[in-house]
């Protein structure tokens, strides 16, 4: 009897605790995460990196789907990324790069504090004999050439060949050329090999002939050449040309700028301008976001981005008549594409269905049959690739209860059919104990529009007054969407948005001005960062709209977001503490006069000396004397993007006034937390503090 006693207790504590408590984080997170979807030109396979819990791994499939079989077994969550994929001429081999680039100092990073030197490097794994990957050699971006005798590779900004049909051969420097090389490809026949050189203030376009050991220069000027791609016949190309800096001009992300098209002759050099953007603000933006902002569809045809319109799109200019088409037209926006193998079609995810969605659609590049791929209302279609026959789209796809998976559809199919995962870890969270967001508008105070998503506990109607937590992304050209996100970061901080959800917290994800999905002038919003912080108005308004639920207590808003989404949330608790109660805040600017000096020229934001004074009065640090609510800070202190100083300056500048600070470094680790581990810590961490500073512990 005791005994039966003793299991109707701890049955009805288990009922009670698992109403309390329905998933734990590290069960959140758990869900393989698809990344890097690559296809090969040479067969209908497809290969994608696979995040698990941290286990980076590469994994294979075909669009028929078999099954999906993974072809590495890194087993360490070390943080070592993988990316740059290319696929042998002989079908075989697979080749990539494992290891993040170099910081200022020449380091790589080294999240995990391996004791043992990290690098760079490159390896080949065999698609059918999988055993461990073979080390080719120390660089980044592999290419071979069409005949298979030649690795090219890029090393300290330097080109890098290796013979491939000499086991014995070392690599050695392909070509000589002053600054640093990008945007290697090779020509058809093997003999040429297309470039960009850059060098600061301009950068150029070049052919290097190999049989003539020779360097063409594409119509060379006083501006930035980029993005070269290659004519269908090999002997003209085209590329992208923005202006040079003039003297003491600065890098501003946020800035615009007028842009070209041009043409060249591979033989000669001699080039023509076949295309120039209508106005400054055309440029910018669309010449660096997208991964192919200039593509040769056919002989007489270029497919290209821009904003000339208001709106990220995709344009064909028939290169006879000089006249474009806008391809996917509307106040909507696209993202990703892939053109078809001859150049006849694309495919493309945007928002043009729902702007706070992305879909896929087909389009002719003559502007013709622009129609939906496959219509799956609430799931976020993203990155499609094609098979080498243009018969099966490959895509990533999720929705608001599971993360990023594979999957393929055929052009002009009807449903889709999931290559991986095919099943969910055993402990990933129910399909009921997760919510599907709900889009809803805010409007700032100078009457802005701000979209957001409400993450709503399902019994809200049982507790009349609960906690909020407004989540504010980074970038900060960025877009939050009410399904598990594209990127990693963000899927992330969708999933412990969901967490805290289920916690009872009623969170809030605001996409302020200054994001992108909602056209350029949003982007652009005028005044703000360090120009007067005019998307803080958007937060704010965020606050204003929680306080007046019914269900939300006013006097328990938090505010947590990494980066951009940090800074912002040290605004907050320096500027409106009456707002709110406290901030997790993920590697924030918090002096924006500071990074204008320090990070870089300008801070990258385009902050000149002029702009000092206001820089530091749109910054956190200059409203201090108001702070009083507690703030939990979390750093990585390799971070190649926010200056580690930012962290350390905030905290000390707290403590001298006795502001309750937290902190979690996170030694080695980088801007984006490469370690799964390090997310976890980060999290945990962040639903301790809300839980105390904010009272609350669902029961």
């Amino acid at each position: 009897m005791k005994n039966l006693l003793s299991l109707l207790f701890f049955g009805i504590l288990f009922s009670f605790v698992a109403q309390g408590q329905p998933f734990t984080l590290d069960q959140i997170l758990s869900g393989p995460y698809v990344n890097s979807v690559a296809s090969s030109p040479h067969d209908d396979r497809v290969v994608f990196e696979v995040n698990e819990r941290g286990l980076r791994n590469i994994w294979t499939a075909t669009p028929s789907f078999g099954r999906a079989r993974r072809i590495t077994s890194y087993e360490k969550d070390d943080g070592q990324v993988l990316g740059g994929f290319h696929f042998s001429p002989d079908r075989r081999s697979l080749y990539f790069v494992r290891g993040s680039s170099p910081n200022r100092q020449g380091e790589f990073a080294n999240p995990n504090s391996d004791p043992n030197e990290v690098y760079r490097r490159i390896f080949k794994v065999n698609f059918e004999n999988t055993t461990d990957p073979e080390f080719i050699t120390y660089g980044h971006e592999p290419t071979i050439s069409p005949d298979g005798r030649w690795l090219l590779f890029l090393r300290r900004g330097e080109v890098y060949g290796k013979k491939l049909y000499d086991e014995s051969d070392r690599p050695n420097v392909f070509f000589k050329v002053r600054g640093s090389v990008s945007n290697i490809s090779w020509s058809e026949d093997s003999r040429k090999v297309l470039f960009q050189s850059n060098r600061g203030d301009h950068s150029f376009v070049g052919v290097y002939f190999v049989e003539e050991d020779r360097i063409q220069w594409m119509s060379p000027g006083v501006d930035f050449d980029a993005h070269p791609v290659w004519s269908p016949d090999y002997e003209s190309v085209a590329f992208i040309r923005t202006p040079g800096r003039k003297k003491d001009e600065l890098y501003n992300i946020m800035g615009a700028n007028a842009f070209a098209i041009w043409t060249a002759n591979i033989f000669t050099g001699e080039g023509q301008e076949v295309w120039l953007s209508p106005n400054a603000k055309a440029g910018g933006f669309a010449q660096y976001y997208p991964a192919h902002p200039l593509r040769w569809a056919t002989e007489n045809r270029l497919i290209f981005y821009s904003e000339h319109m208001g709106w990220m799109h995709l344009y064909a200019l028939d290169l006879r008549t000089r006249k474009t088409i806008d391809l996917t037209p509307g106040d909507c926006e696209v993202e990703h594409s892939v053109l078809s193998s001859e150049g006849e079609f694309l495919v493309y995810s945007s928002n043009c269905k729902d702007l706070n969605s992305r879909q896929l659609w087909r389009v002719d590049t003559d502007g013709r049959n622009d129609e939906r791929v496959l219509a799956q209302e609430g799931v976020l279609q993203t990155d499609p690739v094609l098979s080498s026959k243009d018969n099966w789209v490959v895509f990533r796809r999720s929705d608001a209860f599971t993360p990023t998976a594979l999957a393929a559809v055929k052009v002009n199919g009807s449903s889709d059919r999931i290559a991986y995962p095919d099943r969910l870890p055993r402990d990933f969270p129910e399909r009921e104990d997760l919510v599907a967001p709900y889009n809803i508008t805010i409007k700032a105070a100078d009457g802005m529009t701000v979209h957001a998503q409400v993450f709503e506990p399902k019994d809200i109607k049982v507790i009349d007054k609960r906690p909020a937590i407004i989540f504010m992304h980074g970038g900060p050209i960025r877009q939050m969407l009410p399904a598990w996100h594209y990127r990693g970061y963000y899927g992330n901080a969708y999933a412990m948005n969901q967490y805290l959800c289920a916690q009872g917290y009623l969170v809030l994800s605001v996409n302020y001005r200054a994001g992108i999905g909602y056209g350029r002038d949003f982007r652009l919003a005028e005044n703000q960062g360090p120009r007067g912080a005019s998307e803080y108005q958007d937060i704010v308004a965020a606050a204003r709209y929680l306080a007046a639920r019914v269900d939300v207590d006013p006097s328990k808003i938090a505010l947590w977001g990494g980066s951009y989404g940090g800074y912002l949330t040290a605004l907050g608790l320096a500027r409106n503490p009456e707002l709110f109660a406290a901030g997790v805040d993920l590697h924030g600017v918090h002096d924006w006069a500071w990074r204008g000096r320090d990070f870089t020229p300008g801070g990258a934001w385009g902050i000149t000396e002029e702009l000092m004074d206001l820089a530091y009065a749109s910054s956190p640090v200059s409203d201090l004397s108001k702070w009083r609510d507690p703030v939990l800070l979390v750093h990585g202190d390799d971070d190649r993007n926010v200056m580690f100083g930012q962290t350390i300056d905030l905290a000390q500048r707290l403590r001298e006034r006795n502001v309750p600070v937290e902190i979690l470094v996170l030694p080695d680790e980088v801007h984006g937390f490469y370690r799964y581990t390090s997310w976890l810590q980060t999290f945990r961490a962040a639903d301790r503090f809300f839980s105390r500073k904010l009272n609350w512990k669902k029961e």
